[in-house]
């Protein structure tokens, strides 16, 4: 299948299948006309399959990062001053100040559960390929409900395209934590039956096995650590990532070109969303990370003006607080933020702020585009996670940790090897190298709430333990007017 998302035939198909996009559960019906003249073919069933990934596109150009790291520790102000999303930082978020709503998530579940419905009644000229789009389906419906659980907790569940007009069909209550992630389950176990190899599509932007045993992986850690699943989640959790090794995957010699936006698809990548230029008029909320012209100093050297180039909006930035995290020697640090100092008249040097350069972008006509993929999983993930597996069922971590040690501190590695220690001193160290080595991935907020740590770590949050409704993001005003059936979170 291509790569691009951007399909004519999906731009008029689409326009008329595809459910609104501005209310929440209310989806606006499909025709049983169009139903009927679309699901006929393998072509009709590819241009469904990439309107998927288009979906998963306009939540990951923003939504992944705000629900996944937005909350934690890791934003700060932006160069400039600029205090961007407060409310987000200081956990001051209400019902009408989230912004945030489920609309979008839901209608990439819509999508699954068309091509879970259509699909089976199809002829296809190989039952494999056949195989693999319901696998797809069933994967990316138990990645967004995964996502959404994690933020919101309770959920309505849906298995059928909205298709009638029963107003009863519509108004649904949530069903329960444990329910969702019973159903998760379900899916993962049904897309693990159905994938028939270990390849990965070209350009990684599709979901394939090894892809989904980093969603395994990551939905049994949850499931060991926050529903109490123990010993047997995190078993499974480590045999998932067991099969992972031995694909195509590897760690890249170097930290910065994992991003770099002509690398897109390398072989550390599992599964990312895909940018591009001219396919997709979405930028991602990295382009809130830069520093525009007015608040750039002017008195900076001429080589650190060359290398923040093209400039852009600058609203937040990386906080002091992990700034000062990275330990001397650590080549991420420089691969994700450029620090800026300026001149002084007495001839040193005074910091005035960082800028976010891991997702950078291009400069294409002199203006810089944010167009780095959103990467969903990747290969030092993937060994973090089983470094945290092993330790919550008491094997070393260590080979996990050095692996990604060695290759952020190169040639400075020796004497900062990780030793093996008590499990809640190793747990540290696993929470702490995710930090910096997946920082502005959209993971930190999710990481801070299965490892127990963030009312400890979060500054915002700290003392304020018998606040825990604040772990989960309130439902918005919007969500709560449209579905009369879905309650609030308690606490908002």
């Amino acid at each position: 299948m291509r790569t691009s998302y951007k399909i004519l035939a999906i731009v008029f198909i689409f326009s008329f299948l595809l459910p609104s996009c501005n209310k929440d559960l209310q989806l606006n019906p499909i025709s049983t006309i169009s139903s009927a003249s679309f699901w006929k073919t393998e072509n009709d069933v590819n241009g469904a399959l990439a309107g998927m990934y288009d979906r998963l596109r306009s939540q990951a150009a923003s939504n992944f990062f705000m629900l996944g790291e937005s909350r934690s520790e890791v934003m700060g102000a932006s160069p400039g001053g600029s205090e961007g999303k407060l409310v987000f930082r200081n956990s001051e978020l209400t019902r009408t100040n989230v912004g945030i709503t489920w609309q979008g998530f839901y209608t990439v579940i819509h999508d699954a559960n068309l091509i879970l419905k259509y699909v089976p009644q199809i002829n296809f000229p190989s039952e494999a390929a056949k195989n693999n789009i319901l696998a797809q389906a069933h994967a990316m419906r138990a990645f967004v409900y995964f996502v959404m659980t994690k933020s919101w907790g309770e959920l309505v569940i849906i298995t059928e395209p909205t298709e009638g007009i029963n107003a009863e069909d519509l108004q649904r209550e949530r069903a329960t934590v444990a329910d969702v992630f019973s159903f998760i389950k379900e899916d993962l176990n049904k897309a693990k039956s159905l994938f028939s190899n270990n390849n990965f599509p070209v350009g990684r932007n599709m979901w394939s096995l090894p892809a989904l045993n980093a969603l395994i992986a990551d939905v049994y850690l949850w499931t060991g650590k926050r529903l109490n699943g123990g010993t047997a989640d995190f078993t499974i959790s480590l045999n998932a990532l067991n099969e992972i090794e031995g694909t195509d995957i590897q760690l890249l010699d170097n930290f910065a070109s994992v991003f770099d936006y002509s690398n897109k698809g390398n072989k550390e990548i599992l599964m990312a969303v895909r940018f591009q230029e001219f396919e997709t008029s979405y930028a991602t909320l990295y382009e809130y990370m830069y520093i525009s012209g007015i608040n750039l100093p002017g008195n900076i050297d001429q080589g650190l003006r060359d290398s923040i180039g093209a400039l852009k909006y600058d609203e937040w930035s990386i906080s002091e607080l992990v700034r000062g995290q990275f330990e001397p020697g650590d080549e991420r640090k420089k691969a994700s933020i450029i620090e800026i100092y300026t001149n002084e008249p007495n001839g040193g040097k005074s910091y005035f702020g960082s800028i976010v350069s891991k997702f950078d972008g291009i400069v294409s006509g002199g203006i810089r585009l944010f167009l780095d993929d959103v990467i969903v999983y990747r290969y030092a993930d993937v060994l973090l996670m089983k470094a945290e597996a092993k330790n919550a069922l008491d094997q070393d971590p260590s080979n996990e940790i050095n692996a990604v040690r060695k290759r952020a501190f190169g040639i400075n590695y020796p004497g900062n090897e990780f030793v093996n220690s008590s499990k809640a001193n190793n747990d540290d160290a696993i929470l702490k190298e995710r930090l910096l080595e997946l920082i502005f991935e959209g993971k930190r907020w999710w990481d801070l709430v299965r490892f127990g740590k963030a009312f400890e770590l979060v500054p915002a949050l700290q003392g304020r333990q018998s606040d825990d409704h604040l772990l989960l993001f309130p439902i918005s005003e919007t969500t709560l007017s449209l579905e009369t059936k879905v309650k609030q979170n308690p606490g908002y």
